[in-house]
């Protein structure tokens, strides 16, 4: 396990680093997750093992420090990422960031072009959400205000979630987690949509094909993101179905630059 120092505090980021070749790997979890848990299998798969590849989890949540004093805003998530890549030595590297940290990745290569050189994200955030107090999901979550969260919002919210989301969701300091949910639905300023249509990188952006055509797919393809609907999964399309992730996300990652 590795970790740097990412706040003036002393605040760690701690990942799980695979050897490799460059350019290098970083796999990013989306809220209430974790990398590890998350993208291990797919990170071994012989369609995409051989890179350097660091499993991080983000700021709060998993294996990273939980600190209290973060604000947990997107902007905030990426600065405590790139000073993670940043001491890990990484430039140019290619992000698989799944929902929540696609919207990180996204304003990542925004705010800190030199450390992205390619996104493959998954079902990611794109714009900001209503707040839906009967929504398993951040809408859910961001619906509390954090003093109703902490004093007991958080069991609510783990009772319908279910125990697989539980397993690492119960890993996430609570402050980081509704802090995180808040700042998700609320977005960013251009939104993540609209960072994302003026990247000058390779993107991908792969979301599960019950879903139907994604909103605003058209314009994401005109400006160069390729859409790839994947089959026999949900949201978490790494878990629900790796071999179809492995290929989508490894013919992403082949497409020329």
């Amino acid at each position: 396990m590795r970790k740097a120092t990412v706040t003036g505090e002393g605040d760690l980021i701690r990942w799980v680093e695979l050897p490799g070749r460059e350019p290098v790997r970083v796999y990013v979890h989306g809220l209430g997750a974790s990398s590890p848990a998350y993208f291990t299998e797919v990170a071994v798969h012989p369609l995409l093992a051989g890179h350097r590849s660091l499993l991080i989890d983000l700021l709060g949540h998993g294996i990273s420090d939980r600190p209290t004093h973060f604000d947990y805003s997107l902007e905030s998530h990426a600065d405590a990422l790139a000073a993670a890549l940043d001491a890990a030595g990484v430039t140019g590297a290619e992000l698989i960031a799944h929902s929540m940290g696609g919207s990180v990745a996204i304003v990542l290569a925004a705010r800190h072009p030199h450390l992205v050189s390619r996104l493959v994200l998954v079902d990611a955030n794109l714009d900001p959400l209503p707040r839906a107090p009967a929504s398993s999901g951040s809408s859910g979550i961001a619906a509390y205000n954090e003093e109703e969260f902490l004093a007991g919002g958080w069991a609510e919210v783990r009772d319908r979630v279910g125990p697989h989301w539980w397993s690492t969701m119960r890993l996430v300091g609570r402050e980081a987690l509704h802090r995180s949910a808040v700042q998700l639905v609320r977005g960013t300023t251009p939104t993540m949509r609209e960072l994302l249509l003026d990247l000058k990188i390779p993107r991908a952006f792969l979301l599960p094909e019950s879903d139907g055509p994604l909103a605003g797919g058209a314009a994401l393809a005109a400006s160069g993101v390729s859409v790839v609907p994947v089959p026999d999964c949900a949201h978490n399309i790494m878990l629900d179905n790796p071999e179809g992730f492995v290929r989508a996300t490894a013919a992403a990652l082949a497409e020329p630059a």
